[in-house]
């Protein structure tokens, strides 16, 4: 499996030092990011979700650990806006260049801002979607703000 995707080259440009952790994604499951931690062995707290959002009808991009859920309004507030709402599926595909369960917030065809959970970068090292299904990138949280253009924010519900 070829691990080049728009994601690792964006972090490459970056030069962001990042490792690829490769697993056997499994279509047609609800939690994409607790699927995908259970199969790599890693805490879902570490673990990240990238989620599409439109805040007041402009897209953007929130990273939060697989073992939570958004706050629409917390997500609302970290980009300046009123409304949150989840992106439906086709356009967040449409938007960022990847299929829905490889999603990244690096490498995005149409950049957007990114915000991450705040809590979830205590961390020494988190994971992310890499840009396809069944393949995931670990890296420093600090990397991965850099690399995104990202800011860290409350956002999730729990």
């Amino acid at each position: 499996m070829s691990t080049a995707t728009p994601a690792t080259r964006a972090l490459e440009a970056a030069k962001a030092p990042f490792r690829v952790i490769e697993y056997d994604y499994q279509p047609g499951q609800d939690r994409i990011g607790m699927q995908a931690a259970a199969a790599i062995g890693v805490d879902p707290r570490r673990v990240l979700k990238t989620l599409m959002v439109e805040v007041d009808g402009k897209p953007a991009c929130a990273v939060i650990p697989s073992d939570r859920t958004l706050s629409m309004k917390r997500v609302a507030a970290a980009f300046g806006g009123k409304a949150a709402q989840m992106m439906p599926p086709d356009k967040a595909e449409r938007l960022t260049g990847f299929h829905t369960g490889g999603i990244s917030p690096f490498g995005q065809k149409r950049r957007c801002p990114v915000a991450f959970e705040d809590s979830a970068l205590a961390a020494d090292e988190i994971v992310l979607n890499g840009g396809k299904r069944g393949m995931m990138v670990a890296l420093a949280p600090a990397d991965a703000l850099r690399a995104s253009g990202g800011v860290a924010k409350a956002l999730s519900a729990d």
